[in-house]
């Protein structure tokens, strides 16, 4: 009699070789969206600072008191940054506080949730210094 088709134990070999490989493969895929979400914080917290010094360049001194002054100097303003220094939604796992006074402003990028989405709070304030908190 010829049979076609697998035993159970090539395929509960096959199922257990499948699971080992996720095993290894998913910590690492997580590891790297947290990198990336870190990296996109970073690099969002530089631009609006950057913007925010730029402002103030062209205004002799004084920054942006409010996000719309921010948006003609930086478009995706609006979509990190609540107006009148609210938190907006999340973007790329991150939080973004922004506080803005024409003496100067403040701008916290904070995990939505730390250790899966990040685990650093960048914050920068006037003169453009980011710091990890």
């Amino acid at each position: 009699m010829n049979r076609k088709g697998f035993t159970l134990v090539e395929i509960m070999i096959v199922v257990a070789i499948i699971a080992l490989l996720a095993a290894i493969a998913i910590p690492n895929l997580l590891s790297a969206r947290m990198t990336a979400n870190t990296a996109a914080a970073k690099a969002n917290i530089r631009s609006l600072s950057t913007a925010a010094e730029t402002f103030s360049t062209a205004n002799n001194g004084t920054y942006p008191a409010s996000v719309p002054e921010l948006t003609q100097f930086i478009g995706s303003a609006a979509g990190y940054c609540a107006d009148e220094g609210g938190t907006a939604t999340a973007v790329q796992g991150y939080n973004y506080a922004c506080t803005m006074t024409a003496g100067g402003y403040q701008f916290v990028a904070s995990p939505v949730t730390v250790g899966t989405t990040g685990t650093t709070t960048y914050t920068a304030t006037t003169g453009g210094v980011l710091t990890p908190l």
